[in-house]
């Protein structure tokens, strides 16, 4: 997998955990607000970060998402 695969797949996983759903859910929401490619367009700058600060930052991008439909 690439380093882009790898960080995508750490970033569905920790939200996951984090908001307490399932894979399914998660790919939903993501799908729902096109997360993933948010976030690969991302992967340099947020592929230090830790894990708390991607999980808020993919919530305030859904946010952002939600208020522009």
């Amino acid at each position: 997998m690439t380093k882009e695969g790898n960080f995508l797949t750490y970033c569905v996983e920790q939200y996951k955990y984090e908001k307490n759903m399932t894979g399914r859910q998660v790919m939903d929401l993501f799908s729902r607000y096109d997360v993933l490619p948010y976030l690969y367009s991302s992967s340099d700058p947020l592929h230090e970060a830790k894990a708390k600060f991607i999980v808020e930052d993919i919530d305030i991008y859904i946010d952002a998402c939600k208020k522009v439909m």
